[in-house]
């Protein structure tokens, strides 16, 4: 199986990206670029991604920021194996944005086109940097997600657990904007964490002990609420409070999918834990990762921070997965706000996770809640 040539382009939520990867399955590749530009300083004075600003903002940057990819690489378009583009799940403007411009791409140059699901992206993340074997263990952490799936290959998964309300990035941005910090949230929350005292509030662990691998955030979201609105707070100690609470219950559910995972592929002697989304850049909730799967005998995968976040390199890389396997689509694919994974969520909560929401800040999921 030869190695394969992708460009990759990302505009699912708020960066607009592209990227040029080469490699073959099951990796590690190389990165040949990936450009990203960030829209933080337009969505911040809102407290959240605004999908009109965002998909505005793709439009403006994105011939550029292609351009800028392959120059970068030193490669032409007409040396390209193929086109890849985030389909979904995303802020549907956005989705839109990148996958006709892919289109266009595609057809000007006489490339094969590859719609990627924009969680299947993060999910094969780790094969990109480490070469990783299936099947593995995936916690899926973001800003719309927090699902825990088995992966057996490029387009099988097979569901454990997902959140049944709040996705664990969006509770750090609420709780973040509950306790007065700027958006987005998570970042803030890890900085004041490190010096706070993670004792001095009593936040609740929702789901922890439960038989199913499932997550909740809107009771701890809840309880930051009614403590800030009795008491005046150390904002430092409520951020180690919440970000304690945080990392409590997701090693708790990965731990109950830990149990499943073995029972289901017994074969697999030691098996990884890959961790993947942009949560996945919280050193302490890495941290804590690590030290939980090297207590279970789970060698665990962590790409680095600037690919656990939304980036091109990652759809490029699907691209050349789904590519080596002859999984191309035609120029009549159209774009997904929502995609799901795995075909349906294990407790049948029906949550908008399970459903594969699109990715993104507050502001972006009132508006499609």
């Amino acid at each position: 199986m030869k190695a394969l040539t992708v460009l990759g382009i990302e505009t699912s939520c708020d960066e607009t990206a592209a990227a040029v990867v080469r490699g073959q399955a099951p990796g590690p590749g190389k990165i040949l670029s990936n450009v990203v530009f960030s829209q933080l300083e337009l969505h911040a004075p809102f407290g959240g991604v605004v999908p009109e600003i965002a998909a505005r903002a793709h439009v403006e940057r994105l011939d550029a920021i292609i351009e800028a990819a392959l120059d970068e690489a030193e490669v032409a378009l007409s040396e390209m194996d193929a086109i890849a583009a985030t389909a979904g799940p995303g802020l549907i403007g956005g989705v839109m944005v990148g996958l006709t411009t892919a289109k266009a791409l595609a057809l000007g140059a006489s490339k094969p086109l590859i719609a990627i699901n924009h969680l299947e992206a993060h999910a094969l993340t780790a094969r990109l940097t480490d070469g990783v074997a299936f099947p593995f263990l995936l916690l899926l952490i973001s800003g719309g997600h927090c699902q825990l799936l088995g992966v057996k290959g490029v387009g099988e998964y097979r569901p454990y657990g997902t959140t049944i309300d709040d996705a664990v990035g969006e509770a750090f941005d609420k709780a973040a904007k509950l306790a007065g910090l700027p958006y987005p949230g998570g970042p803030g929350i890890e900085s004041l964490a490190a010096r706070g005292n993670a004792s001095r509030y009593a936040l609740p662990r929702p789901m922890r002990g439960r038989a199913s691998a499932d997550f909740s955030f809107s009771g701890l979201k809840t309880a930051v609420r009614q403590i800030v609105r009795s008491e005046t707070v150390v904002t430092e100690d409520l951020a180690a409070s919440f970000q304690a609470a945080v990392i409590d219950c997701i090693t708790d559910r990965t731990h109950a999918a830990m149990a499943m995972f073995r029972s289901d592929f017994a074969e697999v002697a030691c098996p990884s834990l890959v961790v993947a989304g942009g949560v996945a850049a919280n050193h302490a909730i890495r941290e804590a990762l690590l030290r939980l799967a090297t207590e279970e005998g789970f060698q665990t995968k962590i790409p680095p921070p600037k690919l656990c976040t939304d980036n091109a390199a990652m759809v490029a890389w699907a691209g050349v997965e789904r590519g080596q396997l002859g999984l191309f689509d035609s120029s009549g694919i159209g774009p997904k706000a929502r995609w799901p994974l795995a075909p349906a969520d294990p407790g049948g909560t029906g949550s908008a996770d399970a459903l594969g929401a699109p990715d993104g800040g507050t502001s972006a999921r009132r508006k499609r809640d």
